[in-house]
């Protein structure tokens, strides 16, 4: 994920701000890590470069 992404990211339940944390970066490139919204408490990780912004009712069901 490039980090200019988080100019036009945000929370999908809330439409709020996003916090990013970065576990692992190459180059300009985000790939571990996560993203946060304080508002909904929410938690979407970054995996391979690629952000998990499902909802959390999303995420539930996906396990089956």
């Amino acid at each position: 994920m490039k980090k200019e992404l988080m100019d036009i990211l945000v929370c999908p339940v809330c439409k709020g701000k996003l916090d990013l944390t970065v576990e692992k970066e190459e180059q300009d490139e985000i790939v571990a890590g996560a993203l946060y919204c304080g508002k909904c408490s929410v938690r979407y990780p970054i995996s391979d470069g690629i952000p998990n912004l499902l909802p959390p009712e999303n995420t539930a069901q996906s396990g089956r």
